[in-house]
């Protein structure tokens, strides 16, 4: 038979690294603080080595913490994902898969509706979220990110480069553009800016694509239309609201059904591509590399 650490005791350990407080682990858990500290001490009689050091007013991993933190958090993870399966009542595989904001809607969607006309059985869970994500923790199969460097441990799988390109709502067009398509004559306000937040500084502006086409125009965003999404400048535009620098993949089914109109064909490319993002205990599943394969 195996042997084991006192689950109770590991379970009352994950919290109170991942939160470092023995007093905010107690209100997760519905216990004391003291009696926190109680089954901390008993693991740390089972291993017989110090997990936690007091830094200031917050508890600290020591070298030990620190290396069985990890495969605590992944154990307690899959232990609570089987639960939650068997409390459904569906045993079977679930695929989960976690994916930024602006590419929930207009592009995972219609690739898992793909999978899953060949696949109907399938269970599937879009999780729609900004990174970093927890992977482990939270059982992801498959996280799409913009950017490869977010989870260094795990293999970067480069999915796709996105461009951006100008595009409106023909109706706008005929309301405010010219017959040439001449975008540096259309008023500031006019322009939907977006704004990508203050973690990013690659993604390219409206400054940035008529510079790239030898004009000396820099739409201010203070006159113009603002989003926080780039998807949300896409629907923006097709609803009339503006001219957006969309990204072609995101603008795609929209752009072929004549809802906007691409104003010219210069592009420019995003600064980072998207990956997936499969962590090393999923590699093997088949329904993760069914659709990254349709990806």
């Amino acid at each position: 038979m195996q042997r084991l650490p006192p689950l109770n005791a590991v379970r009352t350990f994950e919290v109170a690294a991942r939160l470092g407080s023995f007093v905010l682990a107690g209100a997760e858990l519905g216990v004391s603080s003291a009696a926190v500290s109680q089954q901390i001490r008993h693991l740390e009689d089972y291993f017989g080595k110090k997990l936690f050091v007091r830094n200031g007013n917050r508890l600290a991993l020591t070298d030990a913490g620190l290396a069985i933190f990890p495969q605590t958090s992944r154990a307690l993870s899959d232990l609570a994902a089987m639960t939650v399966r068997l409390m459904e009542g569906e045993m079977r595989t679930r695929l989960i898969v976690s994916v930024p904001f602006s590419l929930a809607e207009c592009w995972l969607a219609p690739a898992l509706s793909g999978l899953l006309e060949v696949y109907p059985q399938l269970s599937v869970d879009v999780r729609v979220e900004d990174d970093p994500v927890d992977l482990a923790r939270h059982d992801v199969d498959l996280r799409i990110s913009y950017g490869d460097y977010h989870y260094p441990a795990c293999e970067a799988i480069a999915l796709f480069h996105d461009e951006v390109i100008p595009m409106c709502a023909p109706e706008l067009w005929y309301r405010h553009g010219n017959t040439d398509f001449d975008l540096t004559q259309i008023h500031p306000s006019q322009f939907i800016h977006t704004q990508w937040g203050a973690n990013y500084a690659s993604h390219p502006t409206w400054s940035d694509w008529f510079a790239a086409q030898g004009a000396a125009v820099a739409p201010d965003p203070a006159l113009g239309r603002r989003s926080g999404l780039s998807s949300l400048s896409v629907t923006l535009a097709r609803l009339g609201m503006g001219i957006a620098l969309g990204q072609k993949v995101i603008a795609k089914r929209d752009l072929e059904a004549g809802r906007l109109i691409a104003l010219s064909t210069a592009s420019l490319r995003l600064g980072h591509g998207y990956c997936g993002f499969v962590p090393a205990a999923k590699r093997g599943r088949v329904d993760v590399q069914r659709l990254l394969t349709l990806l």
